[in-house]
């Protein structure tokens, strides 16, 4: 069975809506491209790390709409060796509407997203979530993920949709491998989920346990 894994920007109050740029996501938020002014060499190299092995994308309607109209463009460009990755594999769209398929490999998913999730773990190895912030808070509320990458960046913003807008479940995560920060001051962190809720204890207690 294949795993699940979600990749966000955030910011230290863990904004993550339209870090790419002002058109990203044009409602009213004034800080689209925030990420930009932060992005070193560092970061380009843990982030195109990130990506190794991923054999299939899973993406929400705006995600997809965007990267459609991006990525084919830099084709074989060695300056975009990403773009070789992100054209190859398959793609899958959660969208209740009828996204244009037209980027190759691309296919909407069904209504029923948890039988969806199921099928392309079956059928692939290492499906990247890629922004896509609606589809990843249903992931993390639905706990149908496997693996969260954070690139937590040292500017607070105030406004803006989080990671875990729209609800949160209580939830079990494991550090896979120690933090490491960019000489910008991000800092990637990376995630695995784990079984069960919180436990809770009493730091009065000898064993702090309950």
């Amino acid at each position: 069975m294949g795993i699940i894994q979600i990749e966000l920007f955030a910011t230290l109050d863990l904004v993550a809506q339209a870090p790419g740029s002002p058109e990203e996501d044009p409602e009213g938020f004034p800080f689209g491209g925030w990420q930009a002014p932060l992005i070193d060499d560092v970061a380009g190299t843990q982030i195109d790390a990130a990506y190794e092995g991923t054999d299939a994308l899973l993406l929400g309607r705006r995600t997809y709409d965007i990267f459609a109209g991006y990525w084919p463009q830099y084709e074989g460009d060695e300056d975009f060796k990403i773009a070789e990755l992100f054209n190859r594999v398959p793609k899958y769209v959660a969208s209740r509407g009828t996204p244009d398929l037209s980027w190759a490999g691309s296919t909407q998913l069904g209504p029923d997203l948890p039988a969806a999730i199921r099928e392309i773990r079956d059928r692939h190895q290492s499906i990247r979530v890629v922004g896509s912030l609606n589809l990843a808070q249903t992931l993390l509320r639905e706990k149908l993920f496997d693996r969260l990458d954070l690139w937590v960046h040292p500017i607070v913003l105030g406004v803006g949709k989080k990671v875990f807008d729209g609800g949160a479940v209580p939830s079990n995560l494991s550090l896979l491998e120690p933090p490491v920060s960019t000489p910008n001051g991000t800092v990637y962190l990376r995630y695995g989920l784990e079984d069960g809720t919180p436990a809770t204890g009493d730091m009065g207690a000898p064993d702090r346990g309950v």
